[in-house]
């Protein structure tokens, strides 16, 4: 009990400064370029919860507390479009208890996000990126009831990305552009960049100007493999969950001192 008490002495002396820092950088960051859309790889749920001896679901559950904290903040900047990384085609192979769990979490917050009066109010649209037929058809059903709701929004992107995988996303927009192709819709000469675009999970989304994966990982997991060829990447240790406003705060400062070229 008393090592529990003193393990909060550090937080409580340093809260001011902490707090001081973090008002001088929301008005750094305030002043300059502010980015229109952040990808975030949502890594390290489950190495947190085995730090603190909690089994894989207590991670994922803090890890969709922290999506919504960070959901507020990209509000509070006015960064329009989030994508985030919930769950990719290989996370099937995981063990049939987690997988499980994860369902039920999705399921939960689908439609807790229905219900969000937050998402009405400020209009937030629901998009979800994937192969959903993979899904169970609780989960399906789910996340399409988000989508309906929100269909009307346009103020702010809340993009998941559920049964995903980049090169399945690639691979499911050739079948559709071949399919066009071989019924007349459309010709060889009309491929370009741009269509293929309108063929991704989610048509003409704009490409992130940031990606950044927490959990100390440095590789992008199939991760829009199309969209992020000129996004700014940043990897950061520490676990999702544990990912604090200042270390967004940090990324967006970093990302505003670079020089984007594009390739000129």
């Amino acid at each position: 009990m008393l090592r529990r008490l003193l393990s909060h002495v550090p937080h409580l002396i340093f809260k001011p400064a902490y707090d001081l820092y973090e008002d001088y950088l929301l008005e750094k960051v305030k002043s300059g370029k502010l980015p229109n859309h952040v990808a975030i790889i949502m890594d390290g749920n489950r190495r947190w919860a085995r730090k603190i001896e909690k089994p894989p679901w207590y991670g994922h559950l803090f890890g969709s507390q922290k999506l919504e904290e960070i959901m507020e903040w990209c509000r509070e900047l006015g960064i329009r479009t989030l994508t985030v990384y919930a769950f990719s085609t290989e996370n099937f192979r995981r063990t049939p208890d987690e997988v499980r769990a994860l369902m039920d979490l999705f399921e939960r917050k689908f439609k807790e996000l229905v219900e969000d009066e937050r998402v009405h109010r400020y209009g937030i649209r629901v998009n979800v990126l994937g192969r959903k037929e993979l899904l169970p058809e609780n989960v399906r059903k789910a996340a399409e009831d988000a989508e309906r709701a929100t269909r009307k929004y346009s103020n702010y992107f809340l993009n998941i990305a559920l049964a995903y995988g980049g090169r399945s996303e690639i691979a499911d927009a050739v079948k559709d552009i071949v399919r066009d192709v071989q019924e007349g819709r459309i010709s060889i000469e009309d491929i370009d960049e741009e269509m293929i675009k309108r063929y991704l999970y989610y048509p003409n989304m704009p490409d992130p100007d940031i990606v950044i994966r927490t959990g100390g990982e440095e590789r992008i997991s199939n991760f829009l493999l199309y969209q992020i060829a000129y996004s700014e990447l940043f990897f950061v240790d520490v676990y999702f969950p544990e990912f604090r406003k200042i270390d967004f705060l940090r990324i967006i400062r970093e990302y505003q001192k670079r020089q984007r070229r594009f390739g000129r």
